[in-house]
């Protein structure tokens, strides 16, 4: 006899398959709709291809092609909401017959609302009757006495309330057929669109090239604005300083001769001067790469980073093993950018830093409860935390409602 663990696991198994049948049969009847606009469309390319014997269908070439185009990118739409993308066909709208004829996608997308039109027609039409069937039988003593005498259901005929009975029984291998028969179907309806309308893999190249070229140039863009950066704080402060040192040393061996208690005074000054140098440049190596990282790990160095914060900050890092250094100081420099912000604009109460490790993907979500409303197009380092993730081809996203939570989510690939 199964033990209650395993009834609830079996439970949780049929509800689990009842929701994926539901979700195939939404996309089943989805699949059924673009069925009747790829007919529409296949309508208007023959009428444009018997028009183009006598001339006239030159002119209605592009408007035909724009209307394929259309069911297309809605078939293309409807697939990627369920599963994976299929990215849309860059190419433009040919504007001749030779160019259609001649173009590759528009072949393609010809091709698929032929076969959509009868193959999807007639899977959708199957995977819309199962279910259909199964609430027939099963509602069927509620309605039987409105058949004519004599009639029944499936060669089955009923005369009396017991044979109507018998004959709502048989909704349960309905429902059984259902359950085992439509998901598949759905898939199977999917497969042509899946198989005509997703790109070229030459498009997915161009696509891969285009991003990898912008993400370099963001690196790029991201290089000289840390070093203008770095150059900025040892002009402004470091240099300063020892400048000031310089001169009050300059100014205490003039003083040696005349007054020794002013050179004392001079020398701690200029002494004070240098330690204070000495702290900024420590500081702006830090900055380059904290030695913490070297030293010790990422979780530690954001525990001190967290220390830190103004406001309270909880660090939550699970991570197997180490990652390059350039993705961990990424890390450490996103966390502490996103710190910066929380302390400054959030008016938050708390915040938690959660770092995850997914196979070859680093993902941070950095969280406050703080009043919302963050936006990078605001400025406050937002931008530079994109571009030090794209930089690395690195994704990041922020959530930042009015009245809050923020949440930021940064991923960066990081190798087995």
């Amino acid at each position: 006899m199964p033990t209650p663990d395993v009834r609830l696991v079996r439970r949780w198994d049929l509800v689990a398959r009842a929701r994926v049948t539901l979700d195939a049969l939404e996309h089943i009847v989805g699949g059924v709709g673009t069925t009747i606009l790829a007919s529409l469309a296949v309508l208007g390319l023959v009428l444009t291809a018997l028009a183009c014997l006598v001339g006239v269908g030159l002119y209605l070439v592009p408007g035909a092609l724009r209307i394929l185009r259309i069911v297309a990118d809605r078939e293309r739409g409807r697939l990627s909401r369920w599963g994976p993308d299929v990215v849309l066909s860059p190419d433009p709208v040919p504007s001749g017959l030779r160019a259609a004829i001649t173009n590759p996608a528009s072949r393609r997308e010809a091709c698929w609302a032929l076969l959509h039109m009868f193959f999807g027609l007639l899977v959708g039409a199957v995977g819309m009757t199962l279910p259909l069937n199964a609430v027939r039988d099963l509602t069927f003593p509620l309605w039987w006495r409105l058949l004519p005498d004599g009639a029944g259901v499936d060669l089955w005929v009923v005369n009396d309330f017991p044979s109507a009975l018998a004959v709502s029984a048989l909704s349960v291998g309905w429902i059984v057929l259902t359950l085992a028969l439509v998901p598949g179907l759905a898939r199977l309806q999917a497969w042509p669109g899946r198989r005509l309308l997703a790109a070229d893999p030459s498009t997915d190249l161009a696509l891969r090239v285009a991003q990898l070229t912008a993400t370099r140039a963001e690196a790029l863009d991201a290089h000289a604005a840390e070093l203008r950066r770095i150059e900025r704080s040892l002009h402004d402060g470091t240099q300063n300083r020892l400048v000031a040192v310089n001169v009050m040393l300059g100014a205490a061996r003039r003083a040696l001769a005349r007054d020794p208690a002013t050179a004392d005074a001079m020398l701690e000054r200029a002494q004070d001067a240098a330690e204070q140098a000495l702290a900024e440049l420590r500081a702006v190596s830090r900055s380059i790469l904290p030695p913490v990282l070297t030293d010790r790990s990422l979780s530690d160095a954001l525990t001190g980073l967290a220390a830190g914060c103004p406001v309270p900050c909880r660090i939550d890092v699970d991570m197997p093993g180490r990652c390059a250094a350039s993705v961990e100081a990424t890390a450490y420099f996103v966390v502490a950018e996103a710190l910066t912000n929380v302390a400054k604009y959030s008016q938050a109460r708390h915040a938690i830093v959660t770092i995850r490790r997914h196979d070859d993907r680093l993902d941070l979500q950095i969280t406050d409860d703080g009043r919302g409303g963050a936006d990078e197009r605001r400025g406050s380092g937002l931008a530079g935390i994109r571009r030090r993730a794209e930089a690395l081809d690195g994704t990041f996203a922020l959530t930042s409602p009015e009245g809050g939570p923020t949440t930021m989510n940064v991923s960066l690939p990081c190798g087995l």
